[in-house]
């Protein structure tokens, strides 16, 4: 069962980037040079941040992603990003030139993969939502200019404790499983009760001796692994939701587990093979992720500590939540940055 992964690993892809802007926030200094005499409405030490800039920002959010548009429209989520946005205006004031620099190919990349994605489209798309290319590409690079900068700053001492801390993350294994899900293979919803006698059911099969690849056609919801008999060989286990890595970090080899509730549902498991991994050995794509991990902790460090003592004045004016808004579910603080490749 994959983990889909949070703005703070490293940006990857267009997604990932936007998850991360759209939970950290950025600034939108006028660089386009067009007047701007609207009203500050956050001022902190050495700058503001105006009414113009706000909303120009919050158009270029919802373009980029537009499943979040609707919290755009509450008081509390907008102040909270009016807050970060702060943040990332003033941190990109003092970041590096290399980090601006590696921030703009970047941005040039992501860019380009956006417009590829939307293809015909993407230009009626920008005039719909009143913004240009400048826009979003400054945007981007401011967001990603503070991500560089906190990147250089990560210590190769940092990057080995990092790992000695989370190593079982990169232990590699060999393993099957079986979902029960909440949800069957028609997109039916099943209730936990109905679920978990479903997993005891697939336990009490494979303790007495049944076999595991034909039990997981059976019985399996993954799609993932259905058809492969509820393999996964040779993943990091730091790829895999919580409660299924711990399961698969400690569970004795090849022992038939107790169901294993995530959200996706209850899993029963068996480790086949399991082989830790030194520093020494790690990819240099694993050391990026550490660095990335660094990075953003160190930037989420800045937001919860350093912030409160930067931001002078908050003046941003009320406005009424949408009804579709207001009834929806609050945007998680740490939504994934894409979905998960397999359950």
């Amino acid at each position: 069962m994959r983990s889909s992964k949070s703005w703070k690993v490293l940006f990857v892809s267009l997604t990932a980037a936007l998850s991360f802007s759209m939970l950290a926030g950025c600034s939108s200094n006028n660089k386009n040079g067009d007047e701007d005499n609207s009203k500050a409405i956050a001022t902190y030490k050495g700058g503001a941040v105006t009414q113009k800039e706000f909303d120009t920002d919050v158009k270029v959010m919802k373009f980029l992603s537009p499943e979040q548009a609707q919290y755009l429209e509450l008081d509390g989520f907008k102040e909270t990003v009016l807050k970060q946005e702060v943040a990332f205006e003033y941190l990109a004031g003092q970041a590096s030139d290399k980090a601006e620099e590696e921030a703009k190919k970047q941005a040039d990349k992501q860019l380009d993969t956006y417009k590829q994605g939307l293809g015909d489209t993407y230009a009626s798309s920008l005039k719909e939502q009143g913004i240009t290319e400048d826009q979003i590409h400054s945007y981007m690079v401011r967001v990603l200019t503070v991500y560089q900068d906190m990147l250089l700053k990560v210590t190769d001492n940092e990057v080995k404790k990092q790992f000695e801390a989370t190593k079982g993350d990169f232990t590699v294994a060999t393993l099957r499983h079986v979902l029960v899900g909440f949800t069957d293979a028609n997109k039916k919803e099943r209730s936990k009760e109905d679920a978990l006698k479903r997993a005891k059911e697939v336990q009490a099969k494979l303790k007495g001796g049944a076999d595991f690849a034909a039990v997981a056609k059976e019985y399996s919801d993954d799609p993932g692994s259905k058809d492969s008999g509820g393999l996964y060989a040779d993943k990091t286990l730091g790829t895999y939701v919580e409660e299924f890595k711990k399961a698969a970090q400690t569970l004795p080899l090849n022992t038939i587990s107790d169901p294993v509730e995530t959200t996706y549902g209850y899993h029963i498991m068996k480790v086949e093979s399991r082989t830790e991994k030194t520093f020494d050995k790690l990819t240099d794509e694993e050391k990026e992720t550490l660095k990335s991990t660094l990075a953003s902790n160190k930037l989420q460090e800045f937001m919860e500590k350093d912030l409160g003592g930067i931001i002078e004045k908050i003046d941003l004016p009320k406005s009424s939540a949408s009804p579709a808004a207001s009834a929806g579910a609050s945007p998680n603080a740490s939504a994934p940055a894409a979905p998960p490749s397999a359950k």
